[in-house]
C-alpha cells in the first residue's frame, strides 16, 4: 500500500515522502502510530503546504546561520595559561574554556559541536571547527600566551638613570662680545710698567 510519512523513518524515508510499505506494516504500525497517513487528494495538498512552509522555513534558517558563519570566521579567542618547561602549558585549553569564550562574544554553542579532537597544551595559534548547521562549519582562531609574559618583558627594558644629565650646551658668543673683547685687550697692554718704552 502507498503511504504518506509524517515522520522521519530510518530505511524507509523522510517526513512527506510516498512511500509503499507491506499492508500489514501500514495499518497496524505506521498508520495507528500516526507515523504516517493515507494517499488521499486532500492529504497530499496538505503535505504539499506543509513541505512549502518547511522549505521558507529552511531558507532563512540558512541566511541566518551562514550570517553567524561570517562572524564566527572573524572571531579570535585569546587565553592566558602558566607556562612549564618547552611551551607546554600547566593546564590546558580546553571545549568548556572555548565555548564560555564564544557565548561571551554573544554565540550559542553546544560543546558538542566545538570539533576539538584533545586540549590544546602548548602557547601558540590554532584554528578550531565549529559546526553550526549540519556540516556547514566555522573556524574560530584560538591564541595561547604565558601568563606573565608582558610583566617580565617590561621588566627587562632599560631603564634611564635617575640624576643623569646632559652635558650643558655652550653659550653663543653675539658678535658684539667679540668687537668690545680687542679694547679691552688693549687697555690692559696699557696699564702694564713699560709699555711706553716698547711702544717707541
Amino acid at each position: 500500500m502507498k503511504i504518506i510519512l509524517k515522520e522521519n523513518i530510518e530505511n524507509l524515508g523522510k517526513r512527506g515522502d510516498i512511500v509503499n510499505v507491506a499492508a500489514g506494516y501500514g495499518r497496524n504500525y505506521l498508520l495507528p502510530k500516526k507515523l504516517a497517513i493515507q494517499v488521499t487528494p486532500s492529504n497530499l495538498k496538505m503535505i504539499e503546504l506543509e513541505q512549502k512552509a518547511l522549505r521558507k522555513k529552511l531558507e532563512k534558517e540558512m541566511a541566518s546561520y551562514n550570517e553567524i558563519i561570517g562572524r564566527m570566521n572573524g572571531v579570535t579567542l585569546t587565553f592566558k595559561r602558566k607556562v612549564a618547561e618547552k611551551d607546554t602549558l600547566f593546564g590546558s585549553v580546553s571545549v568548556a574554556d572555548i565555548r564560555e569564550a564564544l557565548m561571551e562574544a554573544g554565540f550559542e554553542i553546544e560543546k558538542k559541536k566545538i570539533l576539538l579532537l584533545e586540549p590544546i597544551k602548548t602557547i601558540g595559534e590554532f584554528t578550531v571547527p565549529v559546526k553550526v548547521f549540519h556540516d556547514d562549519k566555522a573556524e574560530v582562531k584560538i591564541i595561547v600566551l604565558q601568563e606573565g609574559a608582558e610583566k617580565k618583558a617590561k621588566a627587562k627594558e632599560p631603564s634611564i638613570e635617575a640624576g643623569a644629565e646632559e652635558d650643558p650646551a655652550p653659550e653663543d658668543v653675539r658678535p658684539d662680545d667679540q668687537v668690545k673683547t680687542e679694547p679691552e685687550k688693549m687697555e690692559k697692554e696699557a696699564e702694564e710698567p713699560g709699555y711706553a718704552e716698547k711702544k717707541d
